[in-house]
């Protein structure tokens, strides 16, 4: 067991940090290769870690990303020095002899493609979030976002895989100046109840 956190880092990650619009600055490859140590230890069932994550950093990364965002997503997406591609691998399985070498766990999925679906969206899912909260850890800001063709950028990036888009991320310096006001959140009693 670990002490609480203190406040400011409770700030950084959570209370005062913010969904950024706008991002610009510099985030590098070692940046990225932090992220994403940090990112794994998050956990998710039978350590499958399904996410798969495409850093779109090059302009010509961002050039093969840009037809396939909503429009009011295009400008700050293509303005953000790095864009990842939060995806999931639906054979995430054939890994699992490694990543959970204690019962033949691959069996449970083999074959069965609805819970296939569903362990690897909801899993990868969660390593989305860890990734958001680990970048605000090391300092970046973030724009997490939907607002995509998800088809359009499958074949794109995943072709030829069983490799599945899910969300975006926009990573950088983020502007505070262009945050809108803060959107409320649930009260405790609306959202949750303890039994």
């Amino acid at each position: 067991m670990y002490n609480p956190l203190n406040t400011a880092a409770l700030e950084q990650l959570f209370t005062h940090a913010r969904t950024h619009n706008v991002l610009r600055g510099e985030v590098t490859d070692e940046q990225l290769r932090k992220l994403y140590d940090l990112t794994k230890f998050g956990p998710t069932s039978a350590n499958m870690s399904p996410a798969r994550f495409v850093f779109v950093k090059s302009a010509e990364g961002k050039k093969r990303l840009e037809p396939f965002l909503d429009e009011g997503n295009r400008e700050k997406t293509m303005a953000a020095p790095v864009t990842v591609i939060v995806a999931h691998d639906e054979e995430f399985y054939d890994k699992l002899p490694y990543l959970f070498p204690h019962v033949d766990a691959r069996s449970w999925f083999a074959g069965n493609e609805p819970l296939i679906e569903s362990a690897s969206f909801r899993n990868g899912t969660l390593q989305g979030a860890y990734m958001i909260i680990a970048a605000r850890a090391l300092g970046l800001d973030t724009g997490p976002m939907s607002g995509f063709n998800n088809a359009g950028v499958d074949e794109e990036f995943f072709k030829g895989t069983k490799i599945k888009s899910n969300f975006l991320i926009n990573l950088g310096d983020g502007d505070p100046s262009q945050l809108f006001p803060r959107s409320p959140r649930l009260p405790f009693d609306e959202a949750a109840e303890i039994l």
